[in-house]
């Protein structure tokens, strides 16, 4: 109980610093002829179009009975990844952070868990489940340079679930399968499971030789370096040789990498079941599919990729192991930034072979300051336009299927006044165009602190200060999901029913009766 009564403190305490006022000086007038108001006209009606419905409710009250509909709920899902959950200096703090997630009245009704392998299961046979000492808020309220740690942001899933589950949280998964050695691949994967003769076999055949990660290499910078290395060797090898060949050299390698990676998806899928709501089940996996022009199902040994060397089909497999080992109920998302050809092809492809695809994922990652900046004085990037960001939509729904913008960066020039209402005005103003979009489901933002992102994104690109302190944004996407997006009107009932529109959502219907006492009833808008 106390510590429930910490984290509504706490939310409580953020939610009444301050509203969102727009400062509309900050920004250049270049700007606001580019976001104008026949822009935003035709955001508003899409918005009236695409995120409300009409709703008809039978009520148990006389003709004429005033009754108030207010929504506790979104039916669409507004993330942001909790990475952080437990590592932000004080219990304050985390309390804060934490408050941020939930299903009524947070901030975030949605929250992204990280399942990155390399540091979910950092020796082989033993996921990071359950919290252990070097987990606790103890140990990250005392440490004294966090980033350092091999599992800053990358808490152990247990806790952080059984929270999200207990505030009635929406989770996401990210993400079950991606290439990517500097952020996914096991160190051990290839160390410990590729026999040293057959490690030696490959060198001598190809003349190349193959880095080993070794297990005291971390995440992110530190092997950033090895796994450049790594790419490099591997592109050298399928220059020389071919899948048969590199096949013959090293088999045991090719069967225990498919063996690790259907037993990950096995063991997550058993922890979990319908705990988890969606899933990233393949991440950035199109420029493979560009590469290579493959197809879903062939007989292959395994997979060339840019990332190195993937089992045959991987991105095949994985959705079909995740059919296998997750429940029906969970949304399975094929997940990319690069939304070119290759990733329609992919899906169709992936689709037409009897991979279950839910939801798209897309992902927009504003991450130079610079680009801020230019973008205040109307010359930021193109594709962050509000016509380009409808014909990016267009084309992105060619997929057919609902869209989740799962990955949103948008950084302050700078944590100056004037720097903060910059980012708040951009983030604002890409927000609605987003949320207009009629295929879009939900919308995720990445990092909600300050300083806290990965190496080499940027440090000022949260809601919040390092200390947790409400930065502008905070309040202006608050203004946005608790406010200007949530219903609240006073119907008349008639014939036992009531009539409204209103954004899709649950809601709270409340009359008093012929006594005098408040009557209640939820509903749902579908």
């Amino acid at each position: 109980m106390k510590t429930k009564l910490v984290i509504v403190a706490a939310l409580a305490a953020t939610a009444a610093q301050a509203e969102f006022k727009i400062d509309r000086s900050v920004m250049s007038e270049e700007y606001w002829k580019i976001w104008n108001d026949a822009a935003q006209t035709k955001i508003d009606a899409d918005i009236e179009k695409y995120r409300k419905a009409d709703g008809a409710f039978e009520v148990a009250a006389p003709d004429g009975t005033e009754v108030k509909a207010e929504q506790l709920t979104h039916a669409f899902f507004f993330g942001a990844h909790i990475f952080n959950f437990g590592q932000l200096g004080t219990k304050e703090r985390n309390a804060r952070y934490k408050a941020l997630y939930g299903k009524e009245g947070a901030l975030f009704n949605s929250a992204t868990v990280a399942f990155y392998w390399r540091t979910f299961e950092r020796f082989p046979g033993k996921p990071r489940f359950e919290a252990g000492a070097e987990d606790s808020e103890e140990f990250w309220n005392t440490c004294p340079n966090p980033k350092e740690q091999p599992h800053w942001r990358r808490p152990p899933t247990d806790p952080v679930v059984d929270y999200l589950v207990s505030r009635g949280c929406r989770i996401h998964g990210h993400p079950l399968v991606w290439g990517n050695n500097t952020w996914m691949t096991p160190n051990w994967l290839w160390d410990e499971l590729c026999p040293e003769a057959e490690k030696a076999a490959l060198e001598k055949a190809s003349g190349v030789k193959v880095p080993r990660w070794k297990a005291s290499i971390p995440a992110g910078a530190p092997s950033r370096k090895i796994s450049k290395k790594w790419q490099e060797a591997w592109k050298k090898i399928y220059a020389k040789l071919s899948e048969e060949q590199i096949a013959a050299l090293v088999p045991t390698f090719i069967k225990a990498q498919n063996e690790c990676y259907e037993r990950r998806i096995r063991q997550i899928g058993e922890r979990y079941g319908a705990k988890i709501h969606s899933w990233d089940v393949v991440n950035e996996s199109a420029t493979d599919f560009d590469l290579f022009k493959r197809k879903a199902v062939r007989n292959r040994p395994f997979d060339a990729s840019h990332y190195g060397l993937m089992p045959a089909d991987y991105a095949y497999k994985a959705f079909l192991w995740a059919g296998k080992y997750l429940p029906s109920t969970a949304w399975f998302n094929l997940n990319d930034y690069n939304m070119g050809d290759g990733f329609f092809l992919q899906a169709k492809d992936l689709t037409a072979h009897g991979a279950r695809i839910d939801v798209v994922g897309s992902q927009m990652h504003l991450f130079n300051p610079k680009e801020s900046a230019n973008i205040a004085i109307g010359k930021g990037p193109e594709h962050l336009r509000p016509e380009k960001i409808a014909e990016r939509f267009v084309l992105v729904s060619k997929a057919n299927r609902p869209i989740h913008l799962s990955e949103i960066t948008i950084t302050a020039p700078d944590n100056s006044p004037k720097g903060q209402m910059v980012q708040a005005i951009i983030m604002r103003n890409c927000y609605r165009a987003w949320f207009s979009v009629e295929k879009m489901t939900g919308i995720t933002w990445w990092n909600v602190v300050d300083d806290c992102g990965a190496p080499g994104e940027p440090s000022i690109s949260g809601l919040f200060m390092r200390d947790m302190q409400p930065k502008t944004a905070y309040f202006a996407m608050d203004d946005l999901v608790n406010r200007e997006w949530k219903t609240k009107t006073t119907v008349k009932a008639h014939g036992g029913k009531v009539s409204f529109r209103g954004f899709r959502g649950s809601y709270r219907l409340t009359w008093k009766g012929a006594d005098g006492k408040e009557l209640a009833q939820l509903v749902e808008m579908k």
